[in-house]
């Protein structure tokens, strides 16, 4: 029996390709080394469905990147010619029988030449936040159609592809507050730094610290010190717009990275972020009321992940000497003659001794 996909694909509703872009960038996982689970997943495949090229495809920016692949001499193609980019667009099996009989398809440079796909069996990616990040894909040189029974079974090693890209969402997420982890948020922010230093955009740096937390931990436990981080990270998510980035850096430290937002923007994200703090209520715990401290960076060029973490850690420094639940903005490290590996160890205690505090 052969099944066909939906080709009204085209009609429906533009799908939100900026939420997609996120979803994939939380996984952390373009130009990734190659790892075994994946590269089992497609050797099944290629074994199971007799398939000459078989590829986990994941749609970037403007790329198409293999995280595996067998029959394939190359690693990634520019995403215009992707024909996985229909896939993620369809939601569903897609398939094409005869590429070289399909206008879409007849000119395409992957089908006129080398690996030269006649038949083509794309399983979207869904992830649990329900983006679709890519596909798992079979491709035929000749021309084929396709049972529902192979779909089937490309549909169930695409569920293992999902589990497995699902596993580094939970490595790379802070367990109590489902924020970033130091380490993704780092690397994420990193990312962001490099392609604006490729294509001039503006981003700041907002760093966040509990006030009088310790108290809170020592006082009513370790239990309502928790609530509070959970509280806090709940209150950050609320303020920040679509392409924002949130993570813990540890204990009652946040950050977050304010993307297209110079000075002026990153002033008043932050702004939002210690209103909405300082209005969190505990209504199981009476008396008890949340503040942060609050320093801003915003990026120059020239400047990296630790330089501007740096610049808003000594703003927040500033922000705790000055009385504690406000906002201050740091200083360029041009102007203060100085580097992220060079920062004045008395600084670094006195951040560590406000920590908290």
């Amino acid at each position: 029996m052969s099944a066909v996909c939906d080709l009204n694909y085209l009609s429906k509703p533009k799908f939100d390709e900026a939420g997609r872009q996120r979803s994939l960038d939380r996984l952390n996982v373009a130009n990734s080394e190659v790892e075994a689970p994946f590269e089992q997943i497609v050797d099944l495949v290629k074994a199971t469905l007799n398939a000459p090229i078989c590829a986990v495809s994941l749609i970037d920016n403007d790329r198409q990147w293999f995280k595996a692949a067998r029959g394939l001499g190359v690693n990634q193609t520019p995403r215009n010619i992707a024909i996985c980019d229909h896939a993620i667009r369809a939601e569903e099996p897609f398939v094409i029988e005869d590429a070289a009989r399909d206008p879409r398809f007849a000119d395409n440079p992957l089908v006129t030449g080398d690996p030269f796909i006649r038949a083509y069996l794309g399983i979207p990616l869904k992830m649990s936040d329900g983006y679709i990040v890519g596909s798992l894909c079979v491709i035929f040189k000749e021309p084929r159609s396709f049972t529902t029974h192979e779909i089937a079974i490309l549909q169930s090693f695409a569920n293992l592809v999902v589990g497995e890209l699902e596993l580094r969402t939970i490595a790379f997420t802070d367990g109590l507050t489902k924020l970033m982890s130091r380490k993704a948020w780092r690397d994420r922010v990193q990312a962001e730094i490099d392609r604006a230093e490729r294509y001039p955009t503006e981003l700041s740096i907002i760093v966040l610290d509990l006030d009088h937390f310790k108290k809170v931990n020592d006082t009513l436990g370790h239990d309502v010190g928790d609530l509070v981080l959970r509280k806090t990270a709940a209150a950050v998510n609320a303020v920040l717009r679509k392409d924002d980035l949130a993570g813990r850096l540890g204990g009652e430290e946040f950050a977050v990275c304010a993307l297209h937002a110079p000075q002026d923007v990153g002033l008043a994200v932050a702004e939002r972020i210690r209103a909405r703090i300082e209005a969190l209520e505990f209504p199981e715990h009476d008396g008890l009321a949340c503040s942060a401290s609050i320093g801003v960076a915003v990026f120059e060029p020239g400047l990296g992940v630790d330089d501007l973490l740096k610049m808003a850690d000594l703003a927040l420094y500033e922000a705790k000497r000055s009385g504690r639940n406000q906002v201050r903005q740091g200083v360029a490290l041009a102007a203060e003659g100085q580097s992220a590996a060079a920062m004045n160890p008395a600084d670094l205690s006195l951040l560590s001794a406000l920590g908290g505090a």
